[in-house]
């Protein structure tokens, strides 16, 4: 089964790694170099490109943990570069205006941080760090927007997101296989993250655990299920014990939100194994919790009630993200036209607040650096993919997708490419393979004068 050597594949890069810890650059060259190799030689005709980014996409924080990148931006820069060459094969859709000018909307803010930010800052760094991801966002949206991909080859893009996170997952078990190696810290569990930032490894094993739902109603092989079921389990517990509840929060709204759109679209008859299969995930998501909980000596309970270690409740349980998005909100204020300019945001909450902090939400990060412009900005980013989704409802990720990408940037901003990604693979116009000519015909029909690819 190729499923089964994939994962023995990723399986033994993880034990690779964690023998050789300098295994991890040799994997991002091959990675690199293989997708690369196949993309050019098949001039991007089965969506190497899209492929390939989804698979760096999944993998960037595991090199980034794993000190693999030449730089920290490498893996963002990465998907640009791929959906750049599988656009320049394959074009887009007359009708990604709003994405280009979502591109553009971006550059006045480089003007104005050059004029505003002090002599100390690092200008280049400062600029590459804050918009890294939203141009990774428009250039996922100009490959994908309006365009056609069939089922079959939009589930290999849903394999190269997963794949990734399971070989990072498998690394952890071996870092840290139990709990009693490190203390158990309820602001962000580094002892279970190999010492990396729970943030962002909730975040992609969130993440994971969605993409293992979803395989799990959409795959029709009972052994796969069973072996899904299991990786969930694992996954589950190690987006758990990071203690960061962003990621698992946003992985349940994810979840809810496709099985939803996805038994609305059933058969009668699918409706029934649909329901059963979701009361036995109901089943598995409670043991992750009780395995977790005891894993973890009731701290768990704690974290997510937003208490302390005591069990006191804490006055802040955002963890100070609330003031950063409200000292954001009032550089917006007082430079409503401009913005402050891209990058300046860490240099105002010095001013402000007197800590050195990058911000946690990008939402107010666009509104307070960019101004007016900030704002259609974020009108073109949430209105763009509603209109579209009126006129195709076929794509029942969608809702579960944009739900991941408007939450993530709301608690991490745009740290990794994986919600920039995601983004993107809302709008895709996935085609059922066996009703092929009947659904072009139809979407042919619906947008004349488009391109879809």
């Amino acid at each position: 089964m190729e499923y089964v050597k994939l994962l023995l594949l990723h399986l033994g890069i993880a034990i690779a790694i964690y023998l050789f810890k300098g295994a991890s650059f040799f994997y991002f060259l091959g990675v690199f170099g293989y997708f690369l190799f196949i993309t050019l030689q098949n001039r991007n005709r089965n969506n190497e490109a899209l492929m390939a980014a989804a698979y760096i996409a999944g993998v960037e924080v595991f090199w980034r943990q794993t000190e693999a990148l030449f730089f920290y931006e490498t893996g963002k820069y990465a998907v640009i570069l791929f959906l750049l060459i599988g656009m320049f094969f394959k074009g887009t859709s007359s009708k990604t205006v709003p994405f280009w000018t979502y591109l553009l909307i971006l550059i006045p803010g480089i003007v104005v941080a050059s004029i505003t930010m002090s002599y100390e800052a690092e200008f280049r760094k400062s600029i590459a760090f804050n918009l890294a991801g939203p141009v990774c966002l428009g250039v996922s949206a100009l490959y994908c927007y309006y365009k056609k991909i069939q089922k079959k080859d939009f589930e290999k893009v849903i394999l190269m997101l997963l794949l990734p996170l399971l070989s990072q997952m498998f690394y952890l078990y071996l870092y840290t296989p139990t709990l009693h190696e490190g203390i158990v810290s309820l602001s962000g569990n580094y002892a279970a993250t190999g010492g990396y930032g729970p943030n962002q490894i909730s975040t992609v094993f969130g993440f994971g655990t969605f993409l293992l739902v979803t395989r799990i109603f959409t795959l029709k092989s009972k052994t796969i299920n069973l072996l899904d079921t299991i990786l969930l389990l694992m996954i589950g517990y190690r987006a758990l014990v990071t203690f960061s509840r962003g990621g698992v929060f946003t992985a349940l709204v994810c979840v809810l939100a496709f099985i939803l759109l996805f038994y609305y679209k059933q058969s009668s008859r699918e409706k029934g194994k649909i329901r059963f299969k979701t009361i036995l995930l109901g089943l598995s998501f409670l043991a992750i919790w009780f395995i977790t909980s005891t894993q973890t000596f009731g701290l768990l309970e704690n974290r997510y009630e937003g208490r302390d270690a005591a069990g006191n409740l804490k006055e802040d349980i955002t963890t100070g993200r609330v003031e950063l998005v409200k000292t954001e909100l009032y550089g917006f204020y007082k430079n409503p036209v401009t913005g402050i300019g891209v990058g300046k945001g860490i240099e105002f909450r010095e001013e402000n607040l007197g800590v050195e902090i990058a911000t946690h939400n990008e939402i107010s990060r666009l509104l307070s650096e960019h101004g007016l412009l900030g704002v259609v900005a974020i009108l073109i980013l949430i209105f763009v993919p509603i209109i579209f989704w009126t006129k195709f409802r076929n794509n029942y990720y969608f809702l579960a997708f944009l739900a991941f990408w408007f939450l993530t940037i709301n608690h991490s901003a745009m740290r990794i490419a994986l919600p920039a990604f995601v983004y993107g693979l809302a709008l895709l116009y996935i085609v059922e393979d066996k009703k092929r000519p009947g659904k072009i015909k139809s979407i042919e029909a619906k947008t004349a004068g488009t391109v879809i690819e």
